[in-house]
């Protein structure tokens, strides 16, 4: 049988998310500082994706808030 889907803490999961993306382009800028031509590209490409990550991940997060404030779980 299916696990049926528990949405109760997608805000949160997303928020955390979030943040930990968030402090992994940092850390990412500074390791590229002492990086390589061809390393410090391929962070900021990666660092790229990541901000991409993020915007989509606000726009779950407002997703799932408006679910659950319609009482959808």
């Amino acid at each position: 049988m299916a696990k049926p889907d528990d949405r109760s803490n997608n805000v949160e999961r997303l928020k955390t998310a979030v943040q930990n993306t968030k402090e992994n382009i940092e850390k990412a800028e500074f390791s590229a500082e002492f990086a390589g031509p061809n390393e410090a590209q391929k962070i900021k490409e990666k660092n790229k994706r990541r901000k991409h990550a993020i915007e989509g991940m606000k726009e779950e997060i407002q997703d799932e808030a408006a679910a659950r404030k319609n009482g959808y779980q």
